[in-house]
């Protein structure tokens, strides 16, 4: 049995988890959430590396960890490098399905509407030169429209806290997608955005959605091979355990959505 951690700012990462469950039963899975530094897209790069280090350091050797997820496309594109250096466990990260996406497309274009592909992130990751290089290897002979957002970062979380996602105002922003001309493909370029795949296809009733989960839980899957020990250990899977940086009443809040997930009492976890 594995000790898998799942670690983003807020709860994006269950998306992962979901994922992640479904591929890899038998293992434990942590989770930690830094709340208390919610949301990353607001952070410095240098104060996000720094956080973060800081946090995995103090983390792992508390606790044990045989592989962990940074479930989110913030710090998985500035913190990386970093975690891998300092740690000794192997560290995945996620970013926008763009290949995916793009092999989609192709398949979907005609001659009277060609090959056209959203990207749906936040702003920072819409921004990134990253990001731009991923569309330039994998997606550049096609049409490539971003939009970049936090508000469906704060809804998805308001919806797992219990909240009715208000459907008129993502339509709003997702208005410029509506058309004919929209694209026929969409990259949830986050991983809170999977969280609202039900109320954004309610927008966007004909684009196929795409999301990185299922490209994490193949790359973990692959790596626990490496790892024998904990793959002969499986067994039934036990509940998983829940870290958040505040202890706020809003955590508490979403320490309910995490129970439903198969998610235990929830654990402040202060560096």
């Amino acid at each position: 049995m594995a000790n898998i951690l799942i670690f983003d700012s807020g709860m994006g990462g269950l998306s992962v988890y979901r994922e992640l469950s479904h591929t890899l039963d038998g293992h434990q899975y942590l989770y930690l959430f830094d709340n208390a530094y919610f949301p990353y897209g607001e952070l410095s790069e240098s104060c996000l590396v720094a956080r973060v280090v800081e946090l995995f350091r103090s983390f792992v050797s508390q606790h044990s960890v045989d592989i962990a997820v940074i479930a989110c496309n913030t710090a998985s594109t500035h913190v990386l490098p970093a975690l891998r250096e300092c740690l000794s466990i192997p560290v995945v990260g996620v970013v926008p399905a763009i290949k995916p996406a793009a092999e989609y497309s192709r398949q979907q274009q005609t001659t009277d509407k060609p090959a056209h592909i959203g990207l749906l992130a936040t702003p920072g990751t819409v921004s990134r030169a990253y990001t731009a290089e991923l569309i330039q290897s994998f997606a550049a002979d096609l049409q490539v429209s971003m939009l970049g957002t936090t508000e469906l970062v704060t809804m998805a979380e308001d919806k797992l806290a219990g909240q009715t996602v208000d459907l008129q105002r993502l339509q709003q922003i997702l208005a410029s997608w509506t058309s004919e001309q929209g694209p026929d493909t969409l990259v949830l370029g986050c991983t809170h955005f999977p969280l609202l795949a039900a109320e954004i296809g309610q927008c966007l009733p004909q684009v196929k959605l795409i999301d990185s989960g299922a490209a994490i839980a193949r790359r973990v899957s692959h790596l626990l091979l490496a790892l024998p020990d904990v793959q002969q250990a499986r067994t039934k899977q036990q509940q998983g355990r829940l870290f958040c940086t505040a202890a706020t009443k809003k955590a508490l809040q979403q320490a309910r959505a995490f129970s439903k997930e198969g998610f235990g009492e929830l654990n402040c976890f202060v560096p």
